[in-house]
């Protein structure tokens, strides 16, 4: 099917086109019409599926009639760079309908914010903190909400919002569509769904699993050995973005460091940035200023770059969760992606829960050439590098993903979570 057979309004339609989104996405199908009848929804699916298009096109649809400047529809959201993300969609699928939105999160000065909000919107992306302290002293106006939007309802019930959740459910109007989506469906979040919504359309999209999109493979090596692996596995790996994961702040920033003197265009992504500078890491990663970003697990979700050709776990994650949020920044919107993950001895009760997940054994491999067995490796000198550099490190940059994908090379699809 097509865009055109759920009849948006053209000025919708015109979006659709600029984002290049060509056919919709299982979710988006199974999610949209509902949406568009008014009914609330209770939608699971994998990241990177195209969640975020299958609520915001039939909001825009809704906004395109009814009265403007006052706040129609609340997007809830865990994070500040998923809020932006969100904000950015609707932006881009909604330039043609003027319908105004605005960002509302901590870490950032409020005046800003608020200025906005006198200005007038129609779509308020919030992340619950700020939200409710503007709530608190009457800068934003929730009593004519008509939508209501919980996105990755799951992360938010890990960072601890689900009090501020029930506090924000209590200045809304009781009669209001509510679209609840999560990636996963642990017992307190469906507990949640169950008391705020009513009559839901349930959409489902496969198992709560990592994308059949992403290969995975597992990289046993003992912890002293994993940087000198990294550096050896991004030596033979021709790759588009990188999305390194580690277990620390402390480590993301130093790993990033460590990169950068190997030269490699690589920034950290990690909680005690300032917002402007955690935003200036994923604008960069996202535009190719940055081929690798080294990242806490702020990151799993929110960041929509459709050229992650690999993520890679330099630690193991401490959830089957958070390695199915991890591994969603690759193998979106129907492009392929690898998943590779350093493990050592300790991990291996994880990795079998990661296993029941996936239905199949993860393959275990070794790089070919890199010395297991000795932890004092000699590293290449400076001039073995550069010659290095010249050979697989700018074959790396040219040639984008698997299949010979260039960096600058424009989707098909760029249909987006």
């Amino acid at each position: 099917m097509s865009f055109k057979e759920f009849s948006f309004d053209p000025r919708i339609g015109a979006g659709i086109q600029a984002v290049g989104y060509v056919t919709p996405t299982p979710i988006q199908q199974q999610a949209i019409p509902a949406v568009l009848k008014g009914r609330d929804v209770l939608g699971t699916a994998q990241t990177g599926t195209g969640k975020t298009a299958a609520f915001m096109l039939p909001i825009l649809q809704r906004l395109t009639q009814g009265p403007r400047g006052r706040v129609r529809v609340l997007i809830v959201a865990p994070t500040r760079e998923l809020a932006e993300q969100i904000h950015q969609d609707g932006v881009d699928l909604g330039r043609r309908t003027r319908v105004r939105s605005v960002t509302v999160y901590g870490g950032v000065s409020r005046n800003n914010q608020v200025n906005a909000l006198r200005r007038g919107a129609e779509i308020v992306v919030a992340c619950p903190g700020r939200l409710l302290d503007l709530a608190g002293d009457r800068s934003v106006d929730l009593s004519h909400v008509e939508v209501l939007v919980l996105d990755e309802a799951d992360r938010m019930c890990d960072m601890g919002f689900l009090p501020d959740i029930r506090r924000i459910l209590k200045l809304l109007p009781a009669q209001r569509q509510t679209l609840f989506f999560s990636a996963t469906m642990p017992q307190e979040i469906r507990e949640l769904a169950d008391s705020i919504l009513r009559n839901p359309v349930t959409v489902q999209i496969g198992e709560i699993a990592p994308a059949n999109t992403v290969s995975h493979a597992l990289y046993p090596v003992s912890q002293r050995l994993k940087k000198k692996l990294l550096l050896a596995t991004l030596e033979q790996t021709a790759t588009g973005r990188v999305l390194i994961f580690t277990r620390t702040k402390y480590r993301a920033r130093n790993l990033a460091r460590d990169l950068e003197r190997q030269n490699y265009r690589a920034s950290a992504l990690q909680g005690n940035m300032s917002q402007n500078n955690r935003q200036r890491a994923i604008d960069g990663f996202r535009n190719g200023r940055y081929d690798i970003l080294v990242a806490t697990d702020i990151a799993s979700r929110g960041i929509d770059v459709s050229e992650i050709s690999h993520v890679i776990n330099f630690d193991m994650p401490d959830t089957v969760d958070a390695y199915t949020h991890r591994i969603g920044r690759t193998g979106r919107a129907h492009q392929t992606g690898e998943a590779f993950t350093f493990m050592d001895q300790g991990d291996e009760p994880l990795v079998r829960q990661i296993e029941k997940v996936l239905g199949e054994r993860i393959e275990r491999r070794r790089l070919p050439g890199f010395n297991y067995g000795n932890s004092a490796q000699e590293r290449p000198t400076q001039q073995s590098r550069s010659s290095q550099r010249q050979g697989t490190g700018s074959k790396r940059r040219q040639n984008r993903g698997r299949g010979g994908r260039k960096r600058n090379a424009a989707p098909a699809m760029s249909n987006r979570n």
